[in-house]
């Protein structure tokens, strides 16, 4: 079926359904932001490809809302379809929601998924809609009747993430978030975000690409807790080490029932942000208390252990990478034919040889020349573009490891004579950077006080990026990892204070629509810097180890801390990865490493 094929199927399903307009998120039950092929309902049905944004189809329009960060993308992917694009985000524009109250007439009937939105966006939308007599009806799933060869569920087989890398048992971890819910007068404690739910019980899975989560529902009791998966995935001996620790194995399926049968007794926390609208329904007599999933802030914190390895794994990860890069540059001087996806393919090879590697955290962002300036582009096999020898390169790339999690993006001239604007517009994103990797902060610290120093330089230039500075990052985890991050909106990511032992990125950007996409990115710790009468101080530790490209670099519109910054964070790159090189990998890395 073409797009516009399954645009019409839907509308006849809306129809026979009775129902005006149908809302499609990116989103699976667990909110995930990433989500395995069974839910990729909205690329199915539209093309795009884009991680997040909604669709909302009536009979007259079928619309597609997504943020800065896909617009080109996503005009590109729907292109030639009877999709159109609404920028989200944007001043003036309306939210898809705001734009059915506008457009829809009094009494109109919306349908949608309601497995796939949490509780507080249905919440929402319904007082949103009472506005104008508008009815919501969450039960129903009109892709399901219509996508005649969806995907199954995945059946991948669960394994431990064993104790030498995650450095805290389960039975440590439960115990921590009982501590919690005693606090807080709950009894029991539902986790709905599979993420969360692989940290606590130390289990990893192959259920999401790029992703080392499994499908799953948990709930935490005082004594015990009960795993709602499919319980083919698990190995018999990993289920009897969990049924012995007091982890109960149930279908994937029974968590419904197992909801409503809950007792006026039973007192439940629940994350309203990510319990789905259906779930919550079915919790009937039990006391709720909303509130955080008490591991968010625990997952986000890295103990003692992982922050070993996180520093270690990011010295493999560098070698990987130059092995890589000098694999490009061999064969670019060899006049052969090399694609943005047989770049990304290579880089994935690389890594594969790296002890402990599981495969990588998210598809590689390669991006020649214009195709850089598309901020979530993703080369394909049979369209994208041969990388030259001149222009630019942008390469947003990252790996799983079972002791650790990677993101990295560089930005590279491909024949070491870039134009000014090109240097000018790097450095400007470079001092960005390095304001944000040098930054001593007091304890309590958001990731909105923060943003505007990766953006001062630019703006002084009237430019900017429509993209946050920077995510959470995982550990053989989520490669977006909430809740903080380094971003100028009000949302977790923006308000959250960065604590000790947080990884996040650091990655400003600047992008010319058609020319080029400039992007630098490495991973940073928080760490102590010190204590005294003014309270306690943070400040970030970069752990990412590969060479900015100093051909890019504009000397004259540095500070001479900047370029101290640059020359020993090149110094630290070189001693870090050149025990691990033969002697041409050293010749090439010490060259790249030099001072400016």
């Amino acid at each position: 079926m073409t797009v516009n094929e399954k645009i019409f199927a839907l509308r006849q399903q809306m129809l026979k359904e009775g129902f005006d307009a149908y809302i499609m998120p990116s989103s699976d039950p667990h909110q995930s932001e990433y989500v395995a092929d069974h839910f990729k309902s909205r690329q199915w049905l539209s093309g795009f490809m884009g991680s997040m944004g909604y669709l909302v189809v009536t009979q007259q329009h079928a619309g597609v809302w997504t943020d800065s960060r896909y617009f080109l993308q996503c005009e590109t992917e729907i292109h030639g379809t009877d999709f159109v694009m609404h920028k989200q985000g944007i001043q003036g524009a309306p939210e898809h929601i705001d734009w059915l109250v506008q457009t829809l007439a009094p009494n109109s009937r919306v349908g949608c998924d309601g497995t796939l939105f949490a509780i507080g966006q249905v919440r929402a939308m319904q007082k949103t809609f009472s506005a104008k007599n508008i009815f919501l009806n969450t039960d129903i799933d009109a892709i399901n009747a219509i996508w005649l060869d969806r995907p199954t569920l995945p059946t991948a087989p669960i394994f431990e993430h064993e104790l030498v890398f995650a450095g805290k048992t389960r039975t440590e971890k439960l115990e921590d978030i009982r501590h919690k819910m005693r606090e807080n007068g709950a009894t029991l404690h539902l986790v709905t975000t599979i993420d969360d739910i692989g940290w606590t019980l130390n289990l990893r899975g192959s259920d999401v690409d790029c992703n080392p989560v499994f499908l799953s529902y948990l709930v935490i009791g005082l004594e015990r807790c009960e795993l709602f998966v499919n319980v083919s995935k698990l190995p018999e001996t990993l289920k009897n080490t969990l049924n012995t620790e007091g982890v109960i194995v149930h279908a994937y399926e029974g968590i419904e029932a197992f909801l409503s049968k809950l007792k006026a007794t039973d007192c439940i926390a629940v994350d309203g942000s990510n319990i789905n609208y259906k779930l919550y329904s079915t919790i009937k007599q039990a006391k709720i208390i909303e509130i955080e999933t008490f591991s968010i802030i625990m997952k986000a914190i890295k103990n003692e252990t992982e922050q070993a390895w996180i520093r270690q794994v990011m010295v493999k990860d560098g070698v990987a990478l130059l092995k890589a890069f000098r694999w490009l540059s061999k064969k670019l001087s060899l006049n052969e034919t090399v694609t943005e996806y047989e770049f990304s393919a290579m880089i994935a090879q690389f890594r594969s040889d790296q002890a402990h590697y599981f495969g990588e955290s998210f598809d590689a962002i390669v991006g020649y020349n214009g195709n850089g300036a598309i901020i979530h582009y993703k080369p394909a096999v049979k369209t994208s573009a041969v990388i030259e020898p001149n222009g630019i390169l942008l390469v947003d790339s990252g790996g799983q490891y079972a002791d650790g999690t990677t993101d990295i993006t560089r930005t590279i001239s491909l024949d070491g004579k870039p134009k000014q604007e090109i240097i000018d517009d790097f450095t400007a994103v470079l001092k960005g950077h390095i304001a944000i990797a040098e930054l001593i902060f007091p304890q309590g610290t958001k990731g909105i006080q923060m943003d505007i120093l990766a953006r001062m330089y630019l703006w002084k230039a009237s430019l900017n990026y429509g993209h946050g500075t920077g995510h959470g990052v995982g550990f053989f985890m989520n490669v977006h990892e909430p809740p903080q991050g380094i971003a100028p909106a009000l949302n977790s990511r923006g308000t959250t204070p960065h604590q000790l032992g947080m990884l996040t990125s650091n990655e400003p950007g600047m992008y010319r629509e058609g020319s080029y996409g400039i992007r630098i990115e490495n991973l940073i710790l928080v760490v102590p810097h010190n204590t005294n009468t003014y309270g306690t101080f943070y400040k970030f530790e970069t752990v990412t180890l590969f060479p900015l490209d100093r051909s890019l670099i504009n000397k004259k519109m540095l500070t001479k801390s900047e370029i101290t910054w640059i020359n020993d964070y090149h110094q630290r790159v070189f001693s870090s990865l050149e025990p691990h090189l033969d002697t041409a990998e050293k010749t090439w890395l010490k060259q790249e490493c030099k001072k400016i």
